[in-house]
């Protein structure tokens, strides 16, 4: 299973001392986040896109080139790249790009995003997100698996004769995980292809993630890529630790009440009680995660949202060291006792050209075999 974190690259006040970081001092702070991640022995960063105040990676593969020079291992990955306003031909060149830069250290996440007016700055309408989702993402996928691609749809000018390049590596696309919410649409998109369904997990309550994941594998079985348990799942989820838990509540209530996202709605000990963000000791975020495979089943990612609302890096960089000391090694060893020898582990490059290569040998071996077969019925 794989652990890491995420963030959507806010730039927040901090409500205890009224400072705003820079946009420099915010973009860089997701690096320096990016690198303390893999320091610890966390397996994922991805970063969200956003085109708008008060958020700041508007171009995720500029990010993750940077941040695949100055590490070795780390997946680096989005959360989400906007399939509804960015060119699909665009997103297959620049993450093929990405993956070799990177050493195929690559996956991304696919969204419709939540930002509403995001939709007429780069020409399209708010009111087609689900067509334009799934038209985008049928072309992309052509993109990466066929070298010349003749195309018409609805919202972008035709192509003919087109091939992307560079090429993805190794002949093997970037592995891509559809984010949703609350949309069914999404969930069944990513059976139909037999790709990956990240939930993001944090507003809503388990039986809403359940739901949505209980569809995703069902459709997946229906679509012949495996049984419903082998469907590929990821979540997301917000934790916020200190040693004490009664210090993680008192420190983060202010962050909590002034934050985008959470403030002016429910208390924090409401919103801990109705949904997955967790405040507190390191064991209650392992008991906590620990929980969500009761409802969704053996999953394959997680990640967690520990940069948000205003937190100063010092803060996060604290919440890294955690999860990489007292929270991640118990998940890793407690998950993995608990997952059939069945399911599939998280794909990666490596996985993926693997079973690439296994396929073909398996198609010659079945060639070579039909050719023998017919040689001996002509003897």
């Amino acid at each position: 299973m794989q652990f890491g974190v995420f963030t959507v690259g806010d730039v927040t006040p901090d409500p205890t001392t009224g400072r705003t970081p820079t946009e420099g001092e915010r973009i860089q702070a997701m690096v320096a986040i990016a690198r303390k991640t893999e320091e610890v022995g966390l397996d994922v960063f991805a970063t969200g896109e956003h085109h708008n105040p008060p958020f700041v990676p508007s171009s995720p593969t500029t990010m993750l080139g940077f941040v695949a020079a100055q590490t070795e291992r780390l997946v680096l990955s989005t959360s989400t790249t906007l399939i509804t306003t960015n060119d699909p031909v665009k997103i297959a060149e620049d993450f093929a790009m990405l993956q070799h830069l990177a050493g195929g250290r690559v996956d991304l996440m696919m969204g419709r995003g939540n930002q509403g007016p995001v939709y007429p700055w780069f020409g399209q309408d708010i009111r087609q997100g689900i067509p334009l989702a799934v038209e985008n993402y049928h072309l992309l996928h052509r993109l990466w698996r066929e070298d010349v691609v003749d195309w018409e749809g609805r919202f972008r000018t035709p192509l003919q004769g087109f091939t992307s390049t560079p090429r993805p590596l190794d002949g093997v696309p970037p592995f891509v995980w559809h984010g949703s919410i609350r949309s069914p649409e999404i969930a069944e998109q990513a059976a139909f292809y037999g790709d990956g369904f990240f939930h993001n997990h944090i507003f809503w309550p388990p039986e809403h993630t359940k739901r949505m994941v209980e569809l995703y594998r069902r459709r997946f079985e229906h679509y012949g890529h495996g049984s419903a348990d082998q469907a590929i799942v990821g979540l997301g989820g917000q934790v916020f630790m200190r040693r004490n838990s009664q210090d993680a509540v008192a420190e983060f209530r202010p962050y909590f009440d002034d934050a985008p996202v959470y403030g002016g709605g429910p208390s924090l000990e409401r919103f801990m009680a109705e949904t997955p963000l967790t405040v507190g000791s390191p064991q209650q975020v392992i008991d906590r995660t620990l929980g969500f495979r009761e409802y969704v089943g053996d999953y394959q990612r997680q990640l967690f949202l520990i940069d948000h609302a205003g937190l100063p890096l010092k803060t996060v960089l604290e919440q890294l060291d955690l999860l990489g000391e007292e929270v991640v090694p118990v998940l890793r060893k407690e998950f993995a006792a608990r997952r059939p020898a069945h399911v599939p582990a998280a794909p990666t490059h490596a996985s993926l050209l693997r079973a690439q290569q296994d396929a073909a040998q398996q198609e010659t071996a079945q060639h070579s075999t039909a050719q023998q077969n017919t040689e001996g019925s002509t003897v």
